[in-house]
């Protein structure tokens, strides 16, 4: 296991619930979760068996159903951060909304990195495991604002750099 681990929930599709730690990346090994248990015990939970894994701010959320506390699955408008819109539907006929990185690891085998539609809940990402996902719609691809490439760019032409003191 790595030296940072995060606070996770790892949600199963007999809707039970285990929380614990994992690294940021690479917790996928030989088809199972690698969840390191609050009691100090690493529990390889297999992919088939896991709905999602919720990386979470905190354990203690209050609510024992749902400690992930995803209210909201949907965006109520257009995201505004950079990434893939996606819409999922999962095997059990849920259907979620996400920000995935618009890169290589959209494509990795063993699941889907996403963003939820409301970072200021409990969940701050998702990790979706690829035979949860019966199917997926790319509803958007939200670049950078032209504004946010310019501001970091000198206007073309002249010089920029103001002069204290004129020339004599």
């Amino acid at each position: 296991m790595a030296t940072s681990l995060k606070k996770v929930i790892l949600r199963k599709w007999t809707q039970e619930w285990i929380s614990g730690y994992l690294p940021a990346q690479s917790f996928v090994k030989g088809g199972a979760v690698e969840l390191l248990e609050l009691g100090g015990k690493v529990q390889p939970v297999p992919l088939t068996e896991v709905k999602w894994v919720c990386f979470v701010r905190d354990f203690n959320s209050g609510e024992i159903a749902n400690p992930e506390r995803l209210l909201r699955k949907t965006f109520a408008g257009r995201p505004r951060s950079a990434g893939l819109w996606v819409r999922l539907k999962l095997k059990d006929g849920d259907l979620l909304e996400g920000l995935a990185d618009n890169d290589s690891t959209l494509i990795a085998f063993s699941g889907l990195l996403l963003t939820p539609p409301d970072t200021r809940s409990n969940t701050q990402r998702m990790f979706l495991p690829s035979a949860s996902i019966v199917e997926m719609q790319v509803l958007s691809v939200i670049g950078i604002s032209a504004k946010a490439i310019g501001a970091d760019k000198p206007a073309k032409g002249g010089d920029n750099q103001p002069r204290l003191f004129e020339k004599a």
